[in-house]
């Protein structure tokens, strides 16, 4: 009988064991599963602040650059220089390229989310009749707002 229950105190034992190294095996393996979360989720956001910056200064760049374009625009309508107008048409392809365009605001209703009214003149209502300074959309966001004469009636 003795011998019995050595027996079964030693299979309990073993079986206390099993139970815990079970249950130490889980507890590492939710454990090694958090921590590898936690990485992919820090990757993420390093990754997504890297984006971030580098738009960030990309913005800060082509801010820059706006008034240049602005003064090469100007030169070009009044030399007539043939050479200006492509080397501006390949600059205008370039922004494209990198997320840049043109924000059209003749004849458009006045939006004061991509535009300043700058002045009021006579003409339709609400409407743009004259662009002063030309505005720029880096991909879904104002990169300058356009500068605009709306109409105020006639």
């Amino acid at each position: 009988m003795q011998n019995n229950n050595a027996k079964v105190k030693g299979e309990q034992k073993e079986t206390n064991k099993k139970d815990e190294k079970d249950l130490k095996i889980e507890e590492l393996e939710n454990q090694n599963k958090r921590v590898l979360a936690d990485y992919r989720n820090l990757e993420n956001r390093a990754g997504q602040e890297r984006g971030e910056w580098i738009l960030k200064a990309n913005k800060q760049l082509l801010l820059n650059i706006l008034p240049v374009l602005d003064t090469l625009i100007q030169a070009s309508k009044h030399s007539g220089n043939e050479s200006l107008t492509l080397s501006l048409q390949q600059f205008a392809g370039i922004l494209e390229k990198e997320g840049v365009r043109k924000i059209e605001t003749l004849g458009k209703n006045f939006d004061p989310n991509l535009m300043e009214g700058i002045q009021t003149i006579e003409g339709e209502d609400g409407k743009v009749i004259e662009e002063l300074r030309t505005g720029y959309m880096l991909y879904d966001k104002v990169l300058r707002p356009a500068q605009v004469s709306v109409g105020k009636g006639k």
